[in-house]
């Protein structure tokens, strides 16, 4: 009585917590978990959960939320095994004292106590929960009697789903433990019940076994032979699952390959009784098969093909009735594991005229037009992997399938007009064909792999050589080449042409140098060599105008060697009276600085001297006479040494060189993370030109502030810098006008670099993220006509735009607020005349000197058709997306 009367004390004293806090307990918790595990409420969280799981006051809904998140955090709530012991313990108590009335805590409860024994590491034979919810879980999964505590017949089929679930992640986590019960598994699948979890669970547990009892050398020793049902305490295999604790995989290995090493199935000895009654099993499991989904299916495939690899005795012609029905499968998980069977057991199972087929059926379905992008290129990757049965060539090295000839490969050619991703997959099937061609062109009909691809990769170049293109033509373009280049690496009659186009690429754009400096650094020698010559010819041959000095000087910091010294010391020396800027001026040092550590003498001293003398930067100045100094001092192996220091470095022989150097970082302009955050702000459209309102915050305070900006393709011209005195955080400052003059009317980027000076007086630079000029930050309004007039000068405009420019329709959508919402927010300032909510006559001038007319007339609920006319049909692509973009904006 006395005792009863302490626990009544206690839960007065304490009592469970209300659903309110407990709501605020797991929003704090799921914010931060590490967080609140350290603080003062963690220590006792998983005990009040455990403590509250059984309280009457709080409802079903709360205590699932409990158990979801014991389910989602069950090392920081039980993080050694004596806690998840004693969770798991808890968590069955309270499963067996639910009432019998339908409840929605006992699935939750069976998944929470085995993620605790499970994830907590007290799994065991020694562990008393595991004693209890094994046998409970296989009684609850094969449909047993339990007792009235375990709920009404109406739950007994989800519960049943559930306990098959817990003993697959239990067989998964310890691999061998369901051992001792393969012969009982095997007697209920041919009783009446869940077909799929038992059928994956008995696949998983016989792959497990067989893995095991092959690294054992030992036999299967009746395993598969049905016996009693277990208890608790009874015979689960623990030394089995000891045995199996090196971390067996639970799933297949992945396809293509798996390493012979890993199960070594070849040194299982069976005896006859035991291999015939292991063919039994598995064709019980597969004829069973078609009862299950096509997911399940593919796992079921996967987890038998693999052990059975290798396996004595056991021929996979058990498989061929599974490969009749699938082999004209249009299930992609289905034809996945054909595949993985395919490579695992080759000519031993498919014929020759089984991989034809299925050639066949990936070519066709790689180029069939109504299956969606990712299944084509699936095929397409399924191709390129194709396990043949007998492959030429070392293991590993990519090649076509001999019976994929270019007959069949006839509309899997990648054209221009492709995706991306598809023409690159298209691309990467070419190259492989391009390696078996051996320049027999067919008379008079079609070209070889290899011409088809030397016109795909000059189509390629072509469109990246464009003036103003998008960035993902160039970006696509490189990744053809170094794709070309890493597939056909040992083929000069492929690689020669693809390094002339690409040096005329970057003739033609020498803005793309960041990208072939990027292709350099990533290709091998085949090609990184020749393409390295040929780009310093290139620049040294004609230095170019001054905006593309800047990349010039860039490619050359890449590919300087010692070769050609007096090209390049001519190209720098003419470039030295150019480079005014800060910019251009560690650009031309950078180059520098590479010809030092190619070991380039007498002429490079020549030039820093007069770099010395002549650069109007400073900073410029002392790195010059610095590098200038090192090289007439220096010997060249201290010379790499000082020019690319490592970690490994001796440490410096006395304070008074430390001191120097510390003196010398502070009169330096030192590269540091930017403290600064730099946005655009709302569009501003009056003046003569756009400008960008520039909204700029600072995480510490910076002094003599200068940003920098260039725009990328030079589409705009030069900007001029910004400069604010002194920045400081949490006050606000005045948008930072920046003017913008379009040489054409298209979006671009400005990268952005900020020189500031720190309160501890060290002058610093950093590169910010860059800025998006979006297409409508470059609408400019007309100047307002007389009153009265509005109507006559718009027509008078919209007749001027042809037959000069062109005429265009397009559909616009509208938000739930429609066409007079969306005008008022995006185009206000450009309307000429208005009738609203149903029509409006926009006139948008386009800097330099285009114009961008627009009628948005008779709009319905759910869009307007607009009708535009421009004199510039450049921009009709960018109208379309800006108008798309503003009634998603809203």
């Amino acid at each position: 009585m006395a005792a009863g009367s302490g626990r009544g004390l206690a839960c007065l004293t304490m009592g469970p917590t209300s659903r309110e806090t407990w709501a605020q307990r797991l929003g704090t918790f799921r914010a931060s978990p590490s967080a609140f595990m350290a603080g003062p409420e963690g220590e006792d969280l998983g005990r009040h959960l455990l403590s509250d799981l059984r309280s009457e006051k709080l409802s079903e809904p709360t205590k699932i939320s409990l158990l979801a998140l014991s389910l989602e955090y069950p090392a920081q709530l039980w993080p050694d095994a004596p806690a998840a012991e004693a969770a798991a313990t808890s968590l069955l108590d309270t499963l067996v004292l639910l009432p019998p009335r339908p409840s929605a805590l006992r699935r939750p409860l069976l998944l929470a106590a085995t993620t605790a024994l499970a994830a907590g590491g007290a799994l065991g034979p020694t562990s008393g929960a595991s004693r209890r919810l094994l046998p409970l879980l296989l009684g609850l999964a094969s449909g047993r009697d339990l007792g009235r505590s375990f709920g009404p017949a109406s739950e007994q089929r989800t519960l049943q789903a559930t306990a098959w679930e817990c003993l697959r992640e239990l067989e998964s986590c310890k691999p061998g433990l369901l051992g001792g019960c393969l012969g009982l598994l095997r007697g209920l699948l041919g009783q009446e019940g869940a077909v799929q979890p038992l059928s994956l669970l008995l696949a998983l547990a016989l792959r497990n076994a067989l893995v095991i009892q092959a690294r054992a050398r030992a036999g299967l020793q009746g395993l598969l032979v049905a016996g009693d049902w277990p208890t608790e305490g009874g015979p689960w295999n623990w030394m089995l699952a000891e045995e199996g604790d090196a971390h067996l995989q639970p799933q297949a290995p992945s396809w293509p390959a798996a390493e012979e090493g890993e199960c070594r199935l070849a040194t299982l000895e069976l005896s006859p009784e035991e291999a015939r009654e292991l063919r039994a099993a598995v064709a019980q499991l597969l004829d069973a098969s078609y009862l299950l989904t096509p997911v399940a299916q593919a796992q079921l495939l996967w987890l038998l093909g693999w052990a059975l690899r290798g396996l004595r005795g056991q021929p996979p012609v058990l498989f061929k009735p599974q490969l009749v029905r699938l082999l004209g499968t249009a299930q992609l998980t289905l034809l996945h594991a054909v595949l993985a069977l395919k490579a695992a057991f080759g000519e031993a199972l498919f014929t020759a005229q089984d991989e034809a087929l299925l050639l066949r059926r990936l070519t066709l379905a790689a180029q069939h037009p109504a299956l969606p992008l990712p299944a084509r290129l699936f095929y397409l990757h399924c191709l390129l992997n194709f396990p043949e049965n007998w492959p030429l060539g070392p293991a590993g090295e990519e090649a076509a399938p001999l019976l994929l000839g270019s007959q069949l490969c006839r509309g899997l050619l990648p054209s221009l007009l492709h995706d991306p991703t598809a023409l690159l997959a298209r691309l990467h099937l070419l190259c492989l064909l391009c390696v078996e061609d051996e320049e027999k062109e067919e008379k008079g009909q079609d070209q070889s792999p290899r011409r088809y691809l030397e016109e795909l990769l000059a189509g390629l170049r072509q469109r990246a050589a464009l003036d103003g293109g998008p960035r993902a033509l160039a970006t696509l373009c490189f990744q053809a080449s170094y794709l070309v280049a890493r597939c056909l690496a040992g083929q000069p009659v492929v690689l020669t042409p693809l390094t002339h186009g690409l040096a005329q690429l970057y003739r033609a754009q020498p803005a793309l140098a960041p990208h072939f400096v990027d292709l350099l650094d990533r290709v091998g020698p085949e090609l990184g060599e020749p393409l390295k010559v040929v780009l310093r010819q290139e620049v040294v041959s004609r230095p170019g105008r001054d905006e593309a000095l800047r990349w010039h000087l860039q490619m050359l910091a890449r590919v300087a060697d010692g070769d050609a010294q007096s090209a390049t010391l001519g190209f720098l020396q003419a470039a030295a009276a150019r480079c005014t800027d800060w910019g251009l001026q560690q650009a031309l040092l950078q180059v520098c600085r590479a010809l030092l550590r190619a070991g380039v003498g007498g002429g490079l001293a020549d030039l820093l001297q007069a770099l010395a003398r002549q650069l109007e930067d400073p900073d410029g100045r002392d790195h010059a006479r610095l590098y200038y100094i090192l090289l007439a001092h220096l010997e060249e192996p201290k010379l790499g040494v000082a020019l690319g220091p490592s970690l490994a470095a001796p440490a410096l022989a006395s304070s008074l060189v430390a001191e120097n150097q510390g003196f010398a970082a502070a009169l330096m302009v030192q590269e540091a993370p930017a403290p600064i955050r730099l946005s655009v702000g709302p569009h501003r459209a009056k003046g003569p030109v756009p400008v960008l309102q520039l909204q700029v915050e600072v995480l510490e305070q910076v002094y003599s502030l200068e940003l920098r900006f260039r725009v990328e393709r030079q589409i705009y011209a030069p900007l001029g810098a910004v400069h604010v005195p002194c920045l400081c955080p949490g006050r606000p400052t005045r948008p930072l006008l920046l003017p913008l003059q379009p040489r054409r009317p298209a979006p671009s980027r400005l990268a952005v670099r900020a020189l500031y000076t720190t309160p501890s007086g060290l002058t610093c630079h950093a590169r910010l993220p860059p800025l998006l000029v979006n297409f409508a930050d470059l609408f400019l309004p007309f100047p307002q006509p007389p009153e009265g007039a509005e109507l006559g000068f718009f027509e008078e405009l919209w007749d001027s735009c042809l037959p000069k420019g062109t005429e265009s329709r397009l559909w616009c959508p509208l938000g739930p607020h429609g066409l007079e919402a969306l005008v008022s927010r995006h185009l206000e300032p450009f309307v000429v005349v208005a009738q609203p909510p149903t029509s409006y006559l926009i006139a948008i001038r386009l800097p330099p000197d285009s114009r961008l007319l627009l009628r948005l007339e008779a709009a319905q609920a759910d869009g307007v058709p607009v009708a535009l006319r421009t004199d510039d049909w450049a921009v009709l692509p960018l109208v379309g997306d800006c108008l798309r973009g503003l009634s998603v904006a809203g």
